[in-house]
């Protein structure tokens, strides 16, 4: 009897095991890891800050999955943010969206806000030494308001959706609009007021896309330099956009203008008005093929004006190459002019990039 009931025990125990090792399975073909290194050699030979430094630029790590109707992604980034010997780790996304429909989908989490065609774009895809100056610093990268560093992301809930298709099923339309906490990544609305975003596009031909994009909301707990009192700062935004992405040809331009009082620097919370309330920018480049999927060729024209007057305005005028020994790996180079008229100087930029993909 105690025979039979081992021998039953046994085929149980392996029924199950057999069950948990393909639900397993099914587990693990729902899961996809992924990521990328960015590894770059720098320089400046401005006065008085010259600069030649190699740097590790980021590595970030990707878990992406769908569970029914839910696609779902985590994301962890290593930079050397804070400077050399002081790595800085963190999670940069961390979200859910329930995509069943493309007219309609709902994202809920930590991700990029829906502002401007440059923001969302992919680090190594987007082809530069970083992203366009007016980007980084109107687009919460390391914002003028202050907010700490968040590669262009916060933590809320966003509509988003894909309208009238044609006949061959490519859509005309697209539509974004999200509600945010207005602080930045792993960080908790510091008011009560919520920080509204959106975007509309059309793409009347393949690869082309015209857009606007409105931002409106305010930044907690900010410091008056003058009281020493806590108060909200406004913040007003929008962004002209538009770009041709097709065949390896790339040419985008974006027109971005904020409205706020700025903070003394990226991570503060005291308003420094001397800032003044306004800054803009413009950026518009493009790349192009040299070589089919081998070498490819760019420039950029690259402007913010802290004070949206010429008197504070950053120019650089970039070019460069980028050669890619797989679809895995590429060699960005790229060489600058900058032109600082707020200290009335002139001075080179170079970077050198080594990109690779896991």
């Amino acid at each position: 009897m105690r025979k039979k009931l081992l021998v039953l025990a046994l085929a149980l125990f392996a029924v199950v095991a057999a069950n948990a090792q393909q639900q397993d399975k099914k587990w693990y073909d729902n899961i996809k890891f992924s990521g990328y290194g960015m590894l770059q050699y720098q320089g400046q030979d401005k006065d008085g800050a010259e600069e030649n430094t190699f740097n590790l630029r980021l590595l970030r790590m990707i878990l992406d999955g769908k569970i029914g109707e839910f696609d779902w992604r985590a994301q962890i980034q290593g930079t050397n943010a804070k400077g050399p010997g002081e790595p800085t780790v963190q999670l940069v996304d961390l979200y859910t969206e329930w995509v069943k429909y493309k007219e309609a989908r709902i994202r809920v989490g930590q991700f990029k806000r829906p502002f401007t065609f440059e923001n969302p774009t992919h680090p190594i895809t987007q082809g530069w030494y970083s992203y366009a100056q007016v980007v980084n610093a109107l687009s919460g990268f390391g914002d003028r308001a202050g907010e700490k560093s968040s590669g262009g992301r916060d933590i809320g809930i966003q509509l988003q959706g894909d309208l009238l298709p044609t006949a061959s099923g490519r859509r005309l339309l697209h539509y974004q609009v999200g509600v945010f906490n207005g602080e930045g990544i792993n960080t908790k609305d510091k008011n009560q007021q919520k920080d509204i975003i959106g975007g509309l596009w059309v793409m009347p031909v393949a690869g082309v896309r015209v857009g606007a994009f409105g931002w409106t909301g305010s930044h907690g707990k900010m410091v008056n330099p003058l009281t020493n009192a806590t108060c909200n700062v406004k913040l007003n935004r929008y962004a002209l956009s538009a770009e041709y992405d097709k065949d390896e040809f790339t040419f985008r331009a974006e027109y971005i203008h904020s409205q706020g009082w700025g903070a003394e620097k990226v991570g503060s919370n005291v308003i420094d008005y001397n800032k003044g309330k306004l800054a803009d920018g413009f950026y518009a480049f493009g790349i192009v093929p040299v070589v089919k999927s081998k070498l490819h060729a760019k420039a950029r024209y690259n402007l913010y004006r802290e004070q949206k007057e010429w008197s504070t305005s950053k120019t650089m005028y970039e070019v460069g190459l980028n050669y890619f020994f797989s679809k895995n790996l590429q060699l960005n180079t790229e060489f600058a002019r900058v032109n600082e008229r707020a200290t009335d100087s002139n001075y080179n930029f170079w970077d050198v990039e080594l990109d690779f993909r896991f």
